[in-house]
Order: structure tokens, then sequence, then C-alpha cells
């Protein structure tokens, strides 16, 4: 914006959507996180990570692709890993393919976990998303969804985009 230029102004009902939205990505994530606690002692961020290696070929992925998935930085995942790796849940080796890379890799363990966590979870997704949606709206919430993360983050990729139902869906 150019000095003296007036700001665009939100519309009202512009507002309504960005008040709307903002109340949701605060007081969503602590909904799920709760959720997760009280039923299987995992964070949120923990479970992303679980799930996210549970839908994966080979239940594997670089730990650059696994922060991406669950949103989160490298330093913070790494510090997780560590913690999911003390309790057998996961490992982490050098990538075969590439040594510069490393990949997390799902132990059994680690998956009977997910299949623990996961009715709940998704019950909670569904009381708090998808149960108030219809089925057009959750098209357009994916939609509108990977519109905004596009703006934020051009050029953003989603991991895991064609892949089977598994127990972290």
């Amino acid at each position: 914006m150019e000095a003296g230029d007036e700001p665009q102004w939100l519309t009202p009902g512009e507002t309504d959507a960005w008040i709307s939205l903002s109340w949701l990505m605060h007081r969503l994530p602590g909904a799920f996180d709760a959720q997760l606690q009280r039923d299987s002692g995992l964070s949120l961020f923990e479970y992303l990570v679980l799930g996210g290696l549970s839908m994966a070929p080979g239940r594997r992925m670089r730990m650059s692709d696994l922060a991406q998935f669950a949103n989160g930085s490298l330093s913070r995942l790494s510090n997780v890993v560590k913690r999911l790796e003390e309790r057998g849940w996961i490992v982490r080796e050098t990538c075969s393919g590439n040594g510069r890379f490393v990949e997390a890799t799902l132990t059994d363990a680690g998956f009977a976990v997910v299949e623990q966590a996961a009715p709940g979870h998704v019950a909670a997704v569904r009381r708090y998303v998808f149960d108030t949606l219809r089925p057009d709206q959750v098209a357009e919430l994916c939609d509108i969804g990977r519109r905004i993360a596009d703006r934020v983050e051009p050029g953003h990729t989603w991991p895991l985009p064609d892949r089977p139902a598994t127990p972290a869906s």
C-alpha cells in the first residue's frame, strides 16, 4: 500500500467471515488437542505426526515432508519425534535413496497408538466440522482452504494427495 492510500476496508460480510475464521483458527485446534489429550494422552501435533506416517506409503516419510504435513517447523518436529522414538513409536533413519535426508518410520507400536486414537479423533472432527456441513460445503471448504493456503504459501504442496483411507483419516 502506498503512503496516503486509503485502506480497502472489509465489508460487513467480510468482517463477519474474518471474525468467524479467526475464532476457528484459535479455538478449533484447542478443542482437538483437548479431545486427544483426554482420550489418548497425545497432543494434536503428536497425532498429526503419527497419523501422517500412518497414511504414508510404507508408513515412512522424509522429516521435511512430515513437518509440512503436520504444519510445524523442522526443529519442533525433531523434538517431538525424539520423544516418540523414546516411546518406540517412530524410528529415524537416513534415507536410503539420498543420504542427505532423514526419514521417519512409524513402528507397529506407533501404528497401534494411531489405531487406538483415530476413532475418537475422527468422531471429534466429524462432530465439530463435518456434521454441520452439507456435502457441497465440504468440497467448498477444501477449495477455500487450499486457495487461502496458496496465498499464504504460494506453491504449497499437499502431502499424500491420493491415498486410501487409513486409521488416521
